[in-house]
């Protein structure tokens, strides 16, 4: 989730245990790790607050100070509800107003972060089934990133798909080693089991096998042929949608198409799309 970003009028200085400067009605957090994994994205680990409560898949507006003004931008949580620390992926801008600023962070540096997350893309607003596909372009892997995390994810469904589509191989990294942890997670691993899928393609790299849009593999149904499933069933299958503008819209007519009902925290249904993304 990348959201536009948005410049408040600066607040009074907070708390006295936030640095000098820092609006008192946000959370002022520590980096504890980057990762850069291409000249366009990079994930970061931060401090989770005291009482900071979310459910996986929701977003929170995080930011910094960027001359005498904090900086926000909806960012979806990649870490799962039930991790001790946060973790966010960002694509890199570099015009960008928070973003050519939150790509040089280091350890050590302060990010800011509101108190109230919120998001579509959570497990509430489903209603039951058997099979989850999450569909992601780009940044967009982030909510999942949290989600595939989550053992309530797996307690819901019985089989979880991934896709994630990117321009070239590289992009794609973040969630190959996603997979990766949870095969080493202690407990993770166990829960999962065999009931993940990953499933990336890109658009602009000929040498990799999975290929294509992800809109087109729905159409021509090679994805559900490579994945040995049958083609979207409402009865079975649940959605959720993160990406581009473009991504979404044509996602969400195929998932109509197939019978699928957009749902919402207020009422669940058979998918749900996040659109607070951009990019």
């Amino acid at each position: 989730m990348n959201a536009p970003a948005k410049t408040e009028d600066f607040v009074a200085p907070g708390a006295e245990n936030k640095p000098a400067g820092i609006p008192d009605n946000v959370y002022a957090e520590t980096v504890l790790a980057v990762e850069h994994y291409t000249d366009f994205l990079f994930r970061f680990r931060m401090t989770r607050p005291a009482g900071f409560r979310f459910r996986s898949g929701e977003f929170a507006m995080i930011g910094l100070m960027v001359g005498d003004k904090p900086i926000y931008r909806a960012y979806s949580i990649a870490s799962p509800a039930w991790d001790e620390e946060l973790e966010f992926f960002s694509i890199k801008v570099p015009d960008g107003p928070l973003t050519s600023h939150l790509q040089k962070i280091k350890p050590g540096d302060t990010v800011l972060m509101r108190k109230k997350p919120t998001g579509t893309l959570v497990l509430d607003a489903l209603t039951p089934g058997k099979r989850l596909y999450m569909f992601s372009t780009g940044t967009g892997i982030a909510p999942f990133a949290s989600l595939i995390r989550d053992p309530e994810t797996y307690e819901k469904f019985d089989e979880v798909i991934l896709t994630h589509t990117c321009r070239e191989v590289a992009e794609l990294k973040y969630g190959f080693d996603l997979m990766e942890e949870i095969r080493n997670h202690e407990f993770l691993s166990e829960i999962v089991g065999d009931k993940l899928k990953h499933y990336p393609t890109v658009t602009r790299d000929p040498s990799y096998p999975n290929q294509g849009r992800i809109t087109d593999l729905i159409e021509s149904g090679k994805l559900f042929t490579d994945l040995g499933v049958p083609p979207l069933d409402p009865a079975t299958d649940r959605g959720m949608i993160c990406g581009s503008t473009e991504m979404l819209k044509d996602t969400k007519a195929l998932l109509e198409k197939a019978g699928l009902t957009e749902g919402a925290n207020s009422q669940p249904a058979e998918f749900v799309i996040e659109r607070a993304f951009v990019g």
